[in-house]
């Protein structure tokens, strides 16, 4: 024989400052993130062409190199 269990925990709805927290922390790491990005761009601009060689990128792929949408290995300059 079964035996049904009524102590079930009814299912958790989600509550509205819960999800705004969520939205709000979602969007403050999205704009830190942006702006950490943008400094370390800055930063590659100002070294030379020898510097950002030394380290394996060239000066166009310097945006691609920060956000990580490229893979260095591929462009690696000789």
């Amino acid at each position: 024989m079964t035996t049904i269990s009524s102590a079930a925990v009814p299912p958790a709805r989600g509550s509205i400052p819960g999800g705004l927290f969520r939205l709000l922390r979602a969007w403050t790491d999205a704009l830190a993130t942006y702006w950490v990005r943008r400094e370390a761009i800055k930063t590659l601009r100002r070294l030379d062409d020898r510097a950002l060689r030394d380290i394996g990128i060239s000066r166009c792929h310097i945006e691609t190199a920060v956000t990580g949408d490229i893979d260095l290995e591929l462009i690696r300059i000789r």
